[in-house]
């Protein structure tokens, strides 16, 4: 199949170079799963409540989505809008396409009417695939909503309940597979991530069978993931933390077993570690702190755990020293991105690095620069925003040129936006970021997007969202708003973007009205000054 319209390779000497190293084996995503379903086709590889699935169940369920999806004319390289929470489902579409060469666009469970449409007509998405009821949302007027608002869709696919006038998700389930034969190649594109957006809403990441496989199985070495673990899927499967980190990809990949949980929270989460003797899990710091204290009220029987993940964004290091004598388990802290870069602090680090770190690069082939301003390299420990290039880090965005030219180098850097400081070990310490996104729990809320919508109700002249530290969510957001008439309060303000179909963490915490903005010596508004406002004694 020729590459996908709208992405960009790596170089031919640095792809040769990666093939060479071992690091693109020339592996599908849907040949990952069937292999350990050939190793151990009776070895249970899915858990979705009182629903069990085995690597041969698994196997064919994903061979039958792929006839499923090549019957209702659903092409190789055609996009497909993944919108689904954390059900068996989820993993037979994603290895379907993989197998039919179809390319899933994986939205978040809190994306809404704004979102969905944005990615949809981006993608050129032709099928989108929901939920009939979510967390006691309806999502078929969400898929009306989406349908009219991007043409290309074709096809609405329906997991659970009604359909109405859509296609129920059983319907491919039931196609027979043929010759099971798999309509992509290594190097095609597999499956559409969403970048965490700076400015305007998401961008797609573009990532390919060879490096995202690699992605997997490499994460799945460094966490000691193997065929005897149980793998719990606490968050989003969407995410690619949790879908690829090693995840349910990496997990499956070994032959382990996967838990897939409704939620994070502790009265989800802890029956379903004792229940099914989960050793491996990942959290986001604001569920972490969560866990902890809960772990400490309750006493819960989490004694199969082996390893807790952290990422998303810093864990402070008064919970991370807390995490073995509390949860029984060893830390591993994971920093990274879907545009590629992984860093992991590994099983063998001694505590201060476990503790005060974010990890070290997960390939020796992660190509590795913190410069200042002017784009110089800066000495290790002195802080400065970092640049990566690598055999699993993006070229390009899909269809975003112009973006592109400010997002990498000449040479192929990706900027990431993220300042850190590396220490002599390789070890990264994250400081913050150089771009304007508030990191709101693990959620990355982009601030020119909610910005612009503030600024469309009417009695909003001027706005600056701004992040402010928070014990629990690592940082909330701040609406400071110079009104035209009438202040608006917070509910105002919420309703209108809840009309605008924004999804909910983008949803302002806090709104203060002023009289003007604190300026810069070029200025521009002084968002330091009112972030230091709302923490200041």
């Amino acid at each position: 199949m020729a590459p996908l319209e709208g992405t960009t390779g790596w170089p031919a000497d640095l792809a040769a170079r990666y093939r060479e190293a071992g690091y693109w084996a020339g592996r599908t995503l849907g040949g990952l799963l069937r292999d350990s379903a050939r190793r151990a086709p009776e070895r249970t590889a899915l858990v979705d409540g009182d629903r069990r699935w085995d690597y041969r169940e698994l196997d064919d369920a994903a061979d039958r989505v792929a006839a499923g999806l090549r019957a209702h004319g659903i092409a190789p390289g055609d996009r497909v809008l993944v919108h689904l929470p954390n059900v068996a489902e989820f993993a037979a579409l994603l290895f379907g396409c993989a197998r039919a060469g179809a390319v899933p666009v994986l939205a978040l469970p809190p994306h809404r009417e704004t979102e969905l449409v944005h990615l949809a007509e981006l993608a050129g998405a032709v099928a989108y695939a929901i939920p009939a009821e979510h967390g006691g949302f309806d999502h078929l007027p969400l898929a009306e909503a989406v349908t009219a608002g991007a043409p290309s869709v074709r096809h609405v696919f329906v997991v659970g309940g009604d359909p109405g006038r859509f296609t129920p998700f059983d319907a491919l389930t039931a196609a027979e597979p043929g010759d099971r034969a798999d309509d992509a190649a290594p190097e095609d594109v597999a499956v559409l991530l969403l970048s965490g957006g700076t400015t305007g809403l998401p961008k797609l990441i573009p990532r390919t069978h060879d490096d995202y496989a690699y992605n997997a199985l490499a994460s799945a070495e460094v966490s000691g993931l193997d065929a005897a673990s149980v793998y719990l899927a606490a968050l989003p499967a969407a995410h690619n933390f949790a879908l690829a980190c090693p995840g349910l990809l990496g997990a499956f990949a070994v032959g382990a077993t996967v838990v897939l949980s409704p939620g994070g929270d502790p009265e989800t989460a802890f029956p379903l570690i004792e229940r099914e003797r989960v050793t491996v899990v990942a959290l986001v710091p604001p569920l972490v702190l969560v866990w902890l204290d809960a772990a400490e009220l309750f006493r819960p029987d989490l004694s199969s755990l082996r390893l807790l993940q952290a990422g998303g964004s810093r864990l402070k290091d008064d919970p991370a020293r807390r995490v073995r004598s509390v949860l029984g388990c060893a830390l591993q802290q994971v920093y990274g991105m879907a545009e590629g870069l992984l860093n992991f602090t590994r099983l063998d680090d001694p505590d201060e690095l476990v503790i005060g770190t974010q990890g070290r690069p997960l390939s020796a082939d992660d190509e590795v620069l913190v410069c200042d301003q002017d784009g110089d390299p800066v000495p290790d420990g002195q802080v400065g925003e970092l640049l990566v290039r690598g055999p699993y880090t993006l070229r390009g965005y899909f269809r975003a040129e112009a973006h592109d030219e400010r997002s990498f180098t000449a040479d192929g850097f990706f900027r990431t936006g993220d300042l850190v400081r590396r220490l002599p070990t390789g070890h990264l310490v994250v400081e913050g970021r150089s771009k304007e996104v508030i990191n709101r729990g693990g959620d990355k809320i982009p601030v020119e997007e909610v910005e612009n919508h503030l600024l469309s109700h009417p009695a909003v002249h001027d706005v600056a969202l701004v992040g402010f530290p928070d014990e629990a969510m690592g940082e909330r957001s701040c609406a400071f708003v110079l009104a035209a008439g009438e202040p608006p309060n917070r509910r105002d303000l919420v309703e209108h973007l809840r009309r605008l179909g924004v999804a909910a963490f983008k949803l302002p915490d806090r709104v203060r009205v002023l009289e003007s903005f604190p300026r810069t010596g070029l200025g521009k508004v002084d968002r330091r000054a009112l972030a230091e406002g709302l923490v200041r004694p």
